[in-house]
């Protein structure tokens, strides 16, 4: 059931869930939490889940300050209002991010450390946009513009699927993609240029003391396993996990391993 809070006189939704460690899934761009379903049913049992939908997102509406920075505070915003000061909880948050979300994660962990025991990179990364990263970005943009939303996800999604995943989960993948006919082209852009604007937050890793997870898949085009091998060695402590079937989507590729890999960390930390 999802919940609300007003988040600069914005409506902000999120999804509060079970009980124990709490756990915050923090979702991509051109997703919402509905994304972490699988392992939502079976994390639920053991761990309390915060699942937003980030602003622009689902039921959230879009903020002034669209950068990672500023959804960095909202998450805060919402964590403050599951656990309040007196909680015994309010140190002990492991947040995980997705792609983008992991970008949010960053910026999370740099202006709030205090609040987390451990945090993890779900198909994301510390470095900044290359040059030619930027580049295609900026072409995105462009494309939003043009075509819509809507017509730039259905184009766009699809190649973040494994070879192997288009072959065994298609009707999923469809499914998936049909669920994102909500979103706005001002939402998109935002986020593109968030992302564009976005520093390295390599220094994250090298000062952070927490265990941090690295979730990579073999055939990810948008953040190639190459990418993390090269942030891996960085945290003082990490856990590093590739999973061989998938593309950027592991959490719907590979459900099963996600679940685990996610769950053993949990309990290692």
């Amino acid at each position: 059931m999802l919940k609300e809070i007003l988040y600069q006189n914005k409506k902000i939704s999120y999804r509060s869930t079970g009980s124990g460690k709490p756990l915050v899934l923090i979702h991509g761009f051109g997703e919402t939490g509905d994304v972490w379903r699988l392992q939502e049913n079976f994390l639920k049992n053991k761990y309390h889940l915060i699942i937003p939908d980030l602003p622009g997102s689902g039921k959230s509406e879009m903020i002034e300050d669209m950068s990672m920075e500023g959804m960095a505070d909202v998450i805060k915003a919402i964590v403050d209002t599951v656990f309040p000061k007196a909680s015994p909880f309010r140190g002990r948050l492991v947040g995980v991010g997705h792609s983008m979300g992991g970008y949010i994660t960053l910026a999370f962990a740099e202006k709030y450390p205090e609040y987390l025991s451990a945090f993890g990179l779900f198909h994301s990364t510390a470095f900044a946009d290359s040059g030619e990263k930027k580049e295609i970005r900026r072409k995105g943009i462009e494309f939003i513009h043009r075509h819509g939303a809507f017509e730039f996800l259905q184009t766009t999604t699809p190649n973040l699927f494994s070879p192997n995943s288009k072959s065994e989960i298609q009707n999923s993948i469809n499914e998936f993609i049909e669920s994102l006919k909500d979103f706005s082209a001002d939402a998109l852009i935002a986020y593109y240029q968030a992302m564009i604007q976005r520093p390295d937050r390599t220094a994250v890793l090298k000062n952070s003391k927490i265990p941090i997870l690295f979730i990579a898949g073999e055939y990810d085009n948008a953040v190639p396993l190459n990418d993390s091998l090269k942030q891996c060695h960085l945290p003082e402590k990490c856990y590093f996990h590739v999973l061989k079937k998938s593309g950027h989507m592991g959490m719907l590729e590979q459900p099963g391993d996600a679940n685990r890999i996610l769950d053993e960390f949990l309990q290692d930390t």
